[in-house]
């Protein structure tokens, strides 16, 4: 649960309202048979944890052999605070795809079309809005698409079919903004100075380190799932940005000049600011222990356990949380899923404004809060969205 009785009594949830916020509206369980990777039988899951501000639910697609009933259902719930917090006006939901993330292209749409074709009918009634995540991409929201023929049923798609400039670098250049904002108001210095380590290099990670290249930090450390590497002096993320269209994880094995170090030790490196970006649960309570970073910033979603949160908050390392470092994605694609309703078109310049704008406002909200309340940003910003929340559902009649 992302709520706990502090976060209760500061947003003033009524017994009711947090009745209604504590189990997910609807979660739908299928199988797929036909077509499936050798034959196997695919789990599948659609989970709408609030539709208080929707419909639609919004939240993407996860396509990976560790995708659970669960975990979607967790991912939905910070769906729900994500898109509240942005003031977005979307409920929380999440796909999840229990399969490998490495399929041939053609097995994997074989995969993502079957999906869409059993969720059809919350695609079509505007339910369920998907988007890319981890394992999932442009191309398989161009496949669903292909399923729906409606352009505002999903967004990430490519732009000649309705998606829009900027999109796919949407995440990564969110993070971008909130660690500036986090530099400059806890740090007390610009993201120029620091020294940054990135645990991920797919797309969210990869576009992360190149925006914070630009802005000229020092970026010391990258991994992905075939190994990590460290150059005190900076890696060339450019390059590393290159390497990655052709060798995908492996880019980080060809980096020139940069030391390969144990997988998981980026982690504890002594640098200004960690960036977490790959896969959920990662900082433990044994990591939080060790790790030297100064400021924490969310580019995954729950990459922080519950324990691993508790002993950050006692060696007062502030984190920026995953429903504000990462919401870039969701706020382009409001826009996206705006314009395809409206039939307007997007500059990528417009793209990066509007993130720039929702995540700026978010921010400065949940900074007045934490400063205000005297609490950590995470709490800060839940209290931010729970509030947005209870004043919907009192807006509907529901409390």
């Amino acid at each position: 649960m992302l709520l706990d009785d502090e976060i209760i009594g500061l947003a003033n949830l009524s017994d009711r309202a947090h009745a209604i916020l504590k189990n997910p509206d609807r979660q739908i369980k299928f199988q797929l048979r036909k077509h499936t990777p050798k034959g196997k039988i695919v789990d599948c899951y659609l989970v709408y944890h609030s539709t208080a501000r929707g419909p639609p639910c919004k939240g993407g697609i996860r396509m990976s052999e560790g995708v659970s009933l669960e975990e979607t259902t967790r991912l939905a719930e910070i769906m729900t605070y994500k898109n509240s917090l942005m003031g977005l006006p979307f409920g929380g939901g999440k796909g999840g795809i229990q399969t490998s993330s490495s399929l041939l292209p053609e097995l994997k749409e074989t995969v993502i079309s079957g999906y869409a074709h059993e969720i059809r009918e919350e695609l079509y009634s505007g339910a369920y809005v998907p988007a890319p995540d981890l394992g999932t991409g442009p191309r398989q929201m161009a496949d669903i698409f292909d399923v729906t023929h409606i352009r505002s049923t999903v967004t990430g798609k490519p732009v000649g079919i309705g998606g829009i400039p900027g999109r796919k670098e949407a995440t990564g250049f969110g993070i971008k903004e909130a660690t500036g904002i986090a530099t400059r108001n806890i740090l007390n210095t610009e993201v120029s100075d620091l020294t940054v380590a990135v645990q991920g290099f797919g797309n969210v990670g990869a576009w992360t380190s190149k925006f914070l290249e630009e802005e000229g930090a020092k970026i010391v450390s990258i991994s992905t799932a075939e190994g990590a590497i460290y150059d005190e002096d900076g890696i060339d993320i450019s390059k590393c940005f290159e390497s990655r269209k052709h060798l995908g994880d492996k880019c980080t094995l060809e980096c020139e000049n940069a030391e390969k170090i144990e997988l998981g030790s980026e982690l504890l490196l002594d640098v200004d600011i960690l960036i977490p970006a790959a896969t959920g649960g990662v900082i433990t309570k044994e990591v939080a222990e060790d790790l030297q970073a100064g400021l924490v910033v969310e580019g995954a979603n729950a990459p922080t356990t519950n324990q691993g949160d508790r002993v950050l908050r006692e060696r007062d390392i502030p984190v920026v949380p995953d429903i504000l470092a990462n919401a870039g994605g969701v706020v382009a694609s409001y826009a996206e899923w705006r314009g395809a309703k409206s039939g307007s078109k997007t500059k990528k310049r417009e793209t990066y404004q509007v993130i720039r704008e929702n995540i700026h406002e978010a921010f400065d909200e949940v900074l007045d809060i934490s400063t205000n309340i005297e609490i950590p940003l995470r709490k800060a910003a839940m209290v931010a969205s729970a509030r947005r929340l209870r004043e919907t559902m009192k807006g509907r009649g529901w409390i």
